[in-house]
């Protein structure tokens, strides 16, 4: 019977009252000053008061802020907005001064501002701090989210990152950007590279014995380097189910020290016996030192 009060109900055969939602209302709170100000102390203090008044509203509320967005409106009628945002919401006040503080230098007060107004477009409910496990003597676990909004409020939330393992063997697939305050699961045991190269580099007049020895000479970046060294092969196939041209494919990783003391990641393009596994081409893919 629901089903088919539902189809009568699609078809116009049966009334259904419409309730309406109301937006939800953005958090915002206002100043208008006596005199207009132009001093960075005085447009701080101010930043501070709004943020007080702004914290009382969103405790009210359960919610706490993930971006906020200052209006200062000049005395010619112009106006001067500065926003900042969080990685997690939280209403503290001195944490979300010292982020709005960042952006004081963009503000250009011209003859003054006389009126601000601080909104939270963008908030997400909050919970009270759970004290129990700290007030037991256990160890508190160190939030990364303060320091990440002071970061990126300085170099921008584009540039900061935590690099997490995803599960691919070929390196370059095996790890992604992910967010900062998000713990990584577990790195494979291999042996990695401290500095994997994005895009694999040619080298140039490699010598090795086939097919399975290290590289014993090889030219890189237009230097050649005489290998003292190495180890592997470790042997990598591709992932077929992505693309056509890696059902065969094969690559052979070695480490490798040159003389100097180096230590490097290359790897050759087949197996050394079929031809349809690669090229037999060698490549840099990582520095380890």
């Amino acid at each position: 019977m629901a089903a088919i009060t539902r189809l009568d109900q699609a078809l116009g055969g049966m009334g259904e009252p419409i309730t309406p939602r109301e937006d939800a209302e953005v958090p915002a709170v206002e100043r208008r000053l006596l005199e207009p100000i132009s001093t960075a102390e005085a447009i701080e203090q101010v930043m501070g008061d709004l943020l007080r008044a702004l914290a009382e509203l969103l405790q009210a509320k359960g919610l706490g802020a993930r971006s906020l967005r200052l209006t200062g409106l000049c005395v010619d009628g112009s106006e001067q907005i500065v926003a900042v945002g969080t990685s997690r919401p939280t209403r503290e006040v001195s944490h979300l001064l010292r982020l709005l503080k960042l952006r004081i230098e963009r503000i250009d007060p011209g003859m003054g501002l006389e009126q601000f107004w601080l909104v939270a477009p963008h908030t997400e409910p909050l919970d009270a701090v759970d004290l129990g496990a700290v007030l037991a003597g256990e160890t508190l676990v160190r939030d990364p989210s303060r320091l990440v909004d002071l970061i990126a409020g300085r170099i921008g939330g584009h540039a900061v990152f935590r690099m997490a393992p995803v599960e691919s063997h070929v390196p370059e697939r095996a790890v992604v950007r992910s967010d900062p305050n998000v713990v990584p699961g577990d790195w494979p045991s291999w042996q990695r590279p401290i500095r994997l190269f994005g895009h694999p580099e040619p080298l140039y007049r490699v010598m090795a014995l086939m097919p399975d020895q290290p590289p014993k000479r090889f030219e890189w970046r237009g230097k050649t380097y005489k290998v003292v060294a190495g180890d592997g092969p470790e042997r990598v196939h591709g992932e077929w189910w992505r693309r056509d041209a890696e059902v065969w494919a094969v690559r052979d990783y070695y480490r490798v020290e040159d003389e100097a003391g180096g230590r490097y990641w290359v790897f050759r393009r087949g197996d050394g016996f079929e031809n349809d596994t690669g090229d037999l081409s060698w490549w840099m893919h990582g520095v380890f030192g």
